[in-house]
């Protein structure tokens, strides 16, 4: 018991590392994250003042808890059931295909880039590149929406300067959450349109148990009050037309 064990410097300094980096794990990461999390919050409730549609709280879950919400979600465990029994694969196999599909497409949202940066961002490109204008705007029908109804903003889709447009538009009144195409699924767009409650979504996708994580997950978030914007004419081409 009482014997001098050697070892080389180099496992010893190894040794020293591990146990500081599980320490600073354990002891100082929490404290970061509940840090960042309190000034996320700070930052919500300013912001939920001057919104007519508050930050709900579904937009403000931490994303690893939405995903599993998703994936554990019975009807999503019908379609891996069936994804299993279709593909003649293991039911642990479809659940992490489920699993892959749900890290894909929910975001990440952020308070402090949706209405610092990207709302700024999205000012400053409008009124650049466009005189922005309301030709209609219906204040009193806008007010007699029930709050604690989910609204949905239904708009024509021309380019992808739409969203930054509406984005711009809706700022004072809500924080939107679109549907964004694969094209934006490069490194450091995602990260950022993440962070902005974006979900991306494969427009080809005839998947069946791909399509329920999405739809389930669309489900969850509109149910949760989150304001959608949807495009529903889809296509771009290059005379305008559909």
């Amino acid at each position: 018991m009482n014997r001098v064990v050697e070892v080389p410097l180099w496992i010893l300094v190894l040794i020293v590392g591990f146990a500081a980096f599980a320490a600073l794990e354990r002891v100082l990461v929490p404290s970061v994250r509940w840090f960042f999390r309190r000034r996320m919050e700070k930052v919500v409730a300013q912001v939920n003042t001057r919104l007519d549609r508050p930050i709900e709280p579904f937009k403000l879950a931490r994303r690893h808890d939405m995903i599993q919400r998703v994936i554990y979600d019975p009807k999503v465990a019908e379609a891996i059931a069936e994804h299993a029994r279709t593909e003649g694969v293991p039911e642990n196999v479809a659940f992490e295909a489920a699993r892959r599909y749900a890290k894909e497409i929910v975001p990440s949202f952020s308070a402090s880039i949706y209405f610092g940066i990207a709302m700024r961002l999205s000012r400053w490109l409008s009124r650049t590149l466009y005189r922005v204008r309301l030709g209609h705007f219906d204040e009193a029908a806008i007010e007699a929406i029930d709050k604690d109804a989910t609204v949905i903003f239904v708009m024509n889709h021309r380019s992808n300067m739409d969203y930054v447009l509406v984005t711009y538009l809706a700022a004072e009144r809500s924080a939107l959450s679109y549907a964004v195409g694969e094209w934006a699924q490069v490194w450091p767009l995602k990260h950022l349109i993440r962070a902005m409650g974006a979900y991306f979504i494969r427009r080809k996708s005839r998947n069946p148990l791909y399509r329920r994580v999405l739809a389930r997950y669309v489900q969850l978030a509109t149910a949760g009050g989150v304001t959608q914007a949807v495009f529903p004419e889809g296509g771009l081409s290059l005379d305008g037309t559909v």
